[in-house]
């Protein structure tokens, strides 16, 4: 489904009606899934002018009992609460669905077998961005479950895109910033300046972009002021949705 995604900036044109409808399962947290809507939305207002808005269905679950099944390493416990959601999300008319968390990812596979929809894959539209931007070798910051399972790494690596090993300190320091401060709303200039630090000693290690594999990093990280490129997914992610949520729009235009 990737290739069919296009990542692009939003381009200026007139609406024609049928925007596909789109289900977004969020809450983890909902300070990123306000970002999605956000973004989705006024992309989606400058593509078709007018007084368009974006079509959408929002499953946002209590993010205290999804990061409890994690707090327990039970990512089997957290994807089924994620299944649940994306068949009421199928149930309530979505047409395709959007995981609006890189962590959440872990479920697509089983949300694909139980509700047979579509999904807008974070990971395959990035990595899709980082090929055709020639980035071969990146670091991946995220939740710990993000920087060291595989479900999160393989799509990256599949495309022959390297992910650098983060030292053991970061990787704890990264989460607890994810979980303890951003998470709960807090931005901490002290964490800013920590991860700015990061970004600056990546870059001496030959790593040529990196990754906010959590939605709420780019809260705490300036994606247009550091010393390497920085690749915020939950942008890349609500363009990818509104290509998906047009295209059957600019193939009739370009049957027309």
């Amino acid at each position: 489904m990737s290739r069919l995604l296009r990542s692009r900036q939003c381009e200026s044109g007139e609406g024609v009606g049928g925007l596909r409808k789109l289900g977004i399962i969020g809450g983890t947290t909902w300070s990123s899934t306000a970002l999605y809507y956000d973004h989705i939305n006024r992309c989606v207002a400058q593509s078709l002018g007018g007084l368009h808005s974006a079509r959408l269905i929002i499953e946002s679950i209590d993010f205290e009992d999804y990061a409890a099944f994690h707090r327990a390493n039970d990512l089997a416990g957290g994807n089924a609460m994620i299944v649940e959601s994306a068949k009421r999300l199928k149930a309530a008319g979505a047409e395709g669905l959007v995981l609006a968390s890189n962590t959440m990812h872990c479920a697509h596979a089983e949300v694909t077998m139980a509700t047979g929809l579509p999904i807008i894959d974070i990971r395959e539209v990035t990595a899709d961005r980082l090929t055709a931007d020639r980035r071969t070798r990146i670091a991946l910051l995220g939740t710990r479950f993000t920087m060291t399972e595989p479900f999160a790494r393989e799509p990256y690596e599949q495309r022959g895109i390297v992910v650098h090993e983060l030292a053991a300190e970061w990787r704890t320091e990264i989460d607890r910033i994810i979980y303890e401060e951003l998470a709960v709303g807090r931005v901490v200039r002290d964490s800013q300046r920590k991860l700015k630090t990061l970004v600056t000693d990546l870059a001496k290690q030959k790593v040529q972009a990196v990754v906010l594999g959590c939605t709420e990093l780019v809260l705490a990280v300036d994606v247009r002021a550091n010393i390497l490129p920085v690749y915020d997914t939950t942008a890349i992610h609500a363009r990818a949705c509104v290509d998906w949520m047009l295209a059957e729009q600019e193939e009739a235009r370009a049957a027309a």
